[in-house]
């Protein structure tokens, strides 16, 4: 989005005064959006930590395929985050949340049927492009927040927005989980039934948004004028190809949470299973790692806005989340199977990585101020990168388990992505305030 534009769009959206959320990085016209994606994305997460085993159970699929269907998933939710980008360019963010809604139930319903007449192909399919829903939702809005926020609080909004994100995929999500199986009769049918109960979460997300947020510049076309739509939907991948630190600033927000969905789809069954601890602590433990994520992603925002974004993705997110990730994955390794003590210590590991990972909200901030004059279009790439996270996570699972690896193995395949980004972040200094970082 243009500088031209973006003073446009402002004057379209009435002067009002500052207020405490507004100070906190929260724009108070937008303030139940916040609410809408933590309720979307709690029903969205419910099954994120047991859709592998379930499916593998439900459908007598090998674990190598169930693993192919949920990277389709994720491929579909990296081509979704890209649009939402582009489609809020072009159509306003609004309207792209509300078609992500109407996919994601589309869909989910058609999966449910695909799983209980025992179809794996009409199971991959509905599946792969559920994956489209949440990504159009969430992300458009991340995009309203991003023209809506004064650049100098840009770090902290974002940070609240991650917070709304991750709140509800998957810690609340996995939190509801926890008392939805045991009431719908445990086991797979208690599973099948949380996800049932699971739309109707997205079903009141929508609601809230749909009513409760009204700002003017999310319902109109955010792209100049003058730019025809196909310029408007490919200009994110333009601006990549002749950005060298846009191209880079989009892998190092890939890298950011890929070990994140790759751990959904490895530890479940090492913690549920191979340590002992039952599928019950497995949740519980997904959710005290996220609810760290949740605790600190707006404090980083904070920091990011204070002592540099650059320097507080390097330190904090990519040096403390590769720390972290090792922790998380040896010492359920280490500690005696199945112990009450060892089963703290994992959830301390797991933790740590979670705390360290909001290291990166300050890239939300970083990507559009690489590209001042093509906002709309860095966002578009920088939605892409978020929702590419989960397909690179489970791709990276998918291919390790190929080459007959292990956890171990897809460890530290992301340790050494880490290291790539922590090379590349060097070059992406920007203008913050009156400071570069």
């Amino acid at each position: 989005m243009s500088t031209t534009t973006q003073r446009a769009t402002s004057a379209r959206t009435p002067q009002r005064t500052e207020g405490r959320l507004d100070r906190m990085g929260i724009p108070r016209p937008l303030a139940l959006g916040f609410v809408a994606v933590l309720v979307f994305m709690t029903g969205n997460g419910v099954e994120s930590n047991f859709i592998t085993p379930h499916i593998v159970a439900v459908l007598g699929s090998p674990e190598t395929t169930v693993a192919t269907i949920v990277t389709f998933y994720s491929l579909a939710a990296l081509i979704g985050s890209y649009v939402s980008g582009a489609l809020s360019d072009l159509v306003g963010p609004r309207r792209v949340m509300v078609l992500g809604f109407a996919v994601w139930v589309v869909f989910e319903v058609l999966f449910l049927i695909a799983l209980a007449v025992g179809s794996v192909p009409f199971a991959a399919v509905s599946y792969a492009l559920r994956g489209f829903g949440y990504p159009l939702f969430a992300f458009a809005f991340l995009v309203w927040v991003n023209i809506t926020t004064p650049v100098e609080r840009n770090g902290s909004a974002v940070g609240w927005f991650y917070v709304a994100f991750t709140g509800g995929l998957p810690t609340l999500g996995s939190l509801f989980a926890i008392g939805a199986i045991p009431l719908f009769g445990g086991g797979t049918g208690g599973e099948t039934g949380a996800m049932i109960a699971s739309v109707g979460l997205v079903l009141i997300g929508f609601l809230v948004m749909l009513f409760g947020v009204r700002l003017p510049n999310g319902f109109s076309r955010i792209a100049p004028e003058g730019e025809s739509t196909w310029r408007v939907l490919t200009s994110g991948v333009r601006l990549t190809v002749t950005r060298p630190k846009v191209l880079m600033g989009f892998l190092v927000r890939l890298i950011n949470t890929a070990p994140e969905f790759g751990m959904f789809v490895v530890l479940p069954a090492v913690i549920a299973q191979d340590r002992g601890w039952g599928q019950g602590r497995w949740l519980l433990m997904t959710v005290c790692v996220y609810a760290t994520n949740i605790l600190v992603n707006a404090l980083f925002g904070w920091v990011g806005d204070r002592i540099g974004w650059q320097r507080t993705v390097k330190w904090f997110g990519i040096v403390g989340s590769a720390t972290g990730l090792v922790a998380w994955w040896y010492v359920p390794q280490l500690v005696p199977a199945g112990s009450d003590w060892g089963y703290v210590l994992s959830v301390v590991a797991g933790c740590v990585f979670g705390c360290l990972l909001a290291g990166f909200v300050p890239m939300g901030a970083i990507m559009p101020a690489l590209a001042p004059d093509h906002k709309g279009a860095a966002m578009a790439m920088y939605t892409t990168a978020a929702g590419g996270a989960a397909f690179l996570g489970t791709g990276v699972v998918a291919a390790v388990f190929a080459l007959g690896g292990g956890g171990q193995a897809v460890t530290w395949t992301f340790v050494g992505l880490y290291a790539c980004a922590f090379v590349m972040i060097h070059f992406l200094r920007v203008p913050q305030g009156d400071r570069t970082h």
